[in-house]
């Protein structure tokens, strides 16, 4: 197995620490809120395109596996040049560029949430759920919820920080712990609202076990944050992003509508809001939240994907 990254990417340092061959090309994708950044792709893309040919010749690979954006684009073009078949991994409920790019010619399409399988071209989608690491067990979260958790994903939310603090003596009266990963730009409002029963955090790389503790998650609306939730069985308030096109908002709809989730809207959030929102969670719609999401997560997801790839490089 190689893994292909991104030159300068964090992969660089994770992938080989973690004992598995790296390769890596020097890509970048297209930036739609600075159109301007745009302007070097002409002379990128090709090159980028080279190197993932010379990896996919000199590796020689059965079936190529692209988890989706801009840095699979490579090796993944490289893949359908040498008739090499491929499978693509599409996190989010609205593809993305590059999925949406090379679905017509993938052998196979892996998604993680519902409606995903709407929007792309191709006969064989299967809702395999994304992959996460060991350590998200199933269980009943309790109703009312005693343990709730917040996170605004791998970088922080400030909104969502500043709605948190602002809130934080009304939420430590409804929770018996409040567990708060701020990112690390927030480390400066970690420490200062430090107070019983509110746990800040920077960062943290142990998820598992915040989520083994928690009753109710608020988060973004990233596929992170909620595959690790819904892997659990755990109701959410999702409040998403408006960056990337919107994408999140379409994740969030679709945990709406499996009855896994409520909805804060990003512009609507704030202490009041975030308050009114936990507050309207009885045990009664807890327990039907735990439910659907429980219904809609794949602790599995690995196995699945797997699955496909085997299938794909026996035929």
């Amino acid at each position: 197995m190689l893994l292909v990254g991104r030159k300068g990417g964090p992969e660089v340092r994770l992938v080989p620490a973690e004992g598995f061959d790296l390769a890596t090309v020097n890509v970048r994708g297209l930036d739609r809120d600075a159109l301007w950044k745009n302007l070097a792709l002409p002379i990128v893309v090709p090159a980028a395109l080279g190197g993932g040919l010379r990896i996919i010749d000199r590796f020689k690979p059965d079936v190529v596996l692209g988890m989706g954006g801009y840095v699979m684009a490579p090796a993944v073009a490289a893949a359908r040049m040498r008739r090499i078949p491929y499978v693509l991994h599409e996190k989010d409920v609205r593809p993305g560029l590059a999925t949406r790019f090379f679905a017509g010619g993938a052998a196979a399409i892996c998604t993680t949430l519902p409606g995903t399988e709407k929007r792309i071209d191709n006969r064989r989608v299967e809702m395999t759920g994304v992959p996460l690491r060991d350590g998200f067990v199933p269980r009943t979260p309790a109703a009312p919820a005693r343990h709730l958790l917040i996170t605004g994903g791998s970088q922080g939310a400030r909104h969502i920080n500043e709605a948190v603090w602002a809130a934080l003596d009304e939420l430590r009266k409804r929770f018996a712990e409040v567990v708060h990963v701020a990112g690390r730009q927030g480390a400066e409002g970690v420490e200062r609202h430090a107070a019983p029963g509110y746990r800040g955090l920077t960062f943290t790389d142990d998820m598992p076990s915040l989520v083994s503790r928690a009753d109710l998650v608020v988060g973004r609306a990233g596929v992170g944050t909620i595959a690790e939730a819904t892997a659990v069985g755990l109701p959410m308030v999702l409040v998403p992003g408006t960056f990337g096109g919107g994408h999140q908002e379409e994740n969030a709809r679709a945990m709406v509508d499996a009855g896994a989730a409520v909805r804060i809207a990003d512009a609507d959030l704030s202490p009041t809001t975030l308050v009114a929102a936990l507050d309207s969670l009885t045990p009664e719609r807890l327990r039907a939240m735990a439910k659907a999401s429980a219904a809609v997560g794949r602790r599995d997801a690995a196995k699945r994907v797997l699955a496909v790839l085997h299938q794909v490089a026996r035929t």
